[in-house]
């Protein structure tokens, strides 16, 4: 998977998860507690309902006529439950890398200071 491709289903997975927990959430909130910009939530939640994973309610009885709720769909949880599944095994692959990387690095480390000790540095 492209690097591209990856920040998208990240961005989707994190879209999906704060419309789960917050419905009423407009899309500057969102942005703004994702990182990312206005248009790039803007984007982001009208793929999302067009694909139908995510319905716009609007509420005409609110005086602010900008009040929306987003709705997760069945498919919506479907999906949000697919990409936590992909996040969190990437996350944990990331994990043993990132675990690997450090181990080398202390092993090498540790070396150095053998070494150094060796020659009276």
């Amino acid at each position: 998977m492209t690097r591209q491709k990856q920040l998208q289903e990240d961005t989707r997975f994190r879209v999906l998860g704060l419309l789960e927990s917050e419905p009423n959430i407009n899309q500057r909130e969102m942005a703004k507690a994702l990182g990312v910009s206005l248009g790039g939530v803007n984007y982001c939640l009208r793929a999302l309902v067009a694909k139908g994973l995510v319905k716009m309610h609007n509420f005409q009885e609110n005086e602010n006529k900008l009040g929306y709720a987003y709705l997760l769909t069945p498919q919506g949880m479907a999906e949000k439950l697919a990409l936590t599944a992909n996040f969190l095994q990437r996350k944990q692959q990331e994990y043993a890398a990132l675990r690997a990387e450090i181990e080398a690095l202390q092993k090498a480390a540790g070396e150095r200071a053998g070494a150094s000790s060796e020659f009276g540095q």
